[in-house]
């Protein structure tokens, strides 16, 4: 089954996320539903036994570090999964990319799934971007680590802007970035690793991409935050093998 996982970003308290699941929950069984919730909303959605994750992790361990989270604390409060160099945390919050490369290897510290959001603003040269992010995310990581993670491919000009690439654009995105990881690895490798489109995805769009066969799911902003369109978006991705 193709995957759909939800990042909320700073959206949603916890009794509205309490509410959420309790209506999506209705519907879907618990291992269908990937959401990137807000920290303060982590226990409660892992204690209804979905796949609870985190849209930010520290790339320290512990210390100093005035606000904020590690992979310690957020598996300690059930977090199955971490987003990580998001655009918004590169354009917004200055991440560099040594940080995400960090930020990685704390994730596989903690026993924490990753998922690597990559992707060109309006104007770059794609492959020369996903190239370069590729390289310096991923620079001596050892092939364990690398197939692990999850690539969500979300170019910039396409998050919350009602654009997106077209689905032959986002699998062309993805058959790159498997070459590149290749020349990272191996073959074998490369092939284990979930390639996920992100950029302005909804359920009247999601099944062009999903029928590219090196797409392997979508990774869902502000659709994700409507239960109802939630819902078909997880019913619509279970339809394609």
């Amino acid at each position: 089954m193709k995957r759909i996982i939800g990042n909320w970003k700073m959206h949603k308290t916890l009794q509205e996320t309490v509410h959420f699941l309790e209506e999506v929950l209705k519907q879907l069984s618990p291992e269908e539903v990937y959401l990137a919730v807000p920290f303060t909303a982590i226990k409660e959605a892992a204690a209804l036994g979905i796949h609870a994750g985190a849209q930010n992790i520290s790339h320290e361990s512990q210390g100093a570090f005035t606000g904020e989270i590690s992979g310690r604390m957020l598996k300690d409060v059930g977090a199955d999964f971490v987003l990580i160099g998001h655009s918004e945390r590169r354009h917004i919050f200055n991440e560099t990319d040594d940080m995400v490369h960090r930020k990685l290897l704390r994730a596989h510290q903690f026993g924490l799934k990753s998922i690597l959001c990559i992707g060109e603003r309006e104007g770059e040269d794609r492959e020369t971007v996903l190239r370069w992010q590729l390289e310096h995310a991923l620079k001596n990581c050892d092939r364990e680590l690398i197939s692990q993670i999850t690539i969500a491919y979300e170019p910039v000009w396409a998050i919350g802007t009602g654009r997106m690439d077209t689905p032959e654009g986002a699998a062309a995105a993805h058959v790159f970035c498997k070459e590149v990881i290749t020349s990272l690895s191996n073959k074998e490798v490369a092939a284990q690793i979930p390639f996920l489109y992100g950029g302005s995805v909804k359920s009247d769009n999601l099944m062009g991409l999903l029928k590219q066969s090196e797409i392997q799911g979508a990774l869902v902003g502000g659709a994700s935050l409507d239960p109802k369109e939630f819902m078909k978006l997880v019913e619509l991705s279970k339809r394609v093998v």
